[in-house]
């Protein structure tokens, strides 16, 4: 499995994750100009642009130290162009999700971690 489907699998399960602490998918995958976005959802009170890193484990470093400065303004980027094209009362929020799976996709329970407001404009 090459580092696209793994990174794809990630999304899967956080997905998975949100839905079922009740968020609603607004999109996947969202590409612009700006940047990549891997998750739009929203809450009753937020419109959460998602970030998720997958990765075997946290020896070298936390997946949230993979989203550099020049990534989150891509977000951001990407976010306010969502945005411009979809105006909306909820308030923005920008959220990392990180899913620690020792064995790739074969792992049966995944580590995850919601990290919550992680960055902001």
């Amino acid at each position: 499995m090459n580092r696209r489907q793994h990174g794809k699998w990630g999304e899967d399960i956080a997905l998975e994750y949100l839905e079922k602490k009740g968020y609603i998918t607004l999109a996947r995958s969202f590409y612009s100009r700006f940047g990549e976005i891997d998750l739009v959802m929203r809450t009753k009170e937020y419109l959460v642009f998602i970030e998720v890193k997958t990765r075997k484990d946290k020896r070298i470093a936390h997946a949230r130290e993979f989203v550099s400065l020049t990534k989150q303004r891509k977000i951001i980027s990407a976010a306010k162009y969502w945005l411009m094209k979809k105006p909306t009362s909820l308030q923005p929020r920008f959220d990392v999700i990180e899913v620690y799976a020792k064995d790739g996709v074969k792992t049966e329970k995944p580590e995850i971690i919601h990290i919550e407001n992680a960055f902001g404009v």
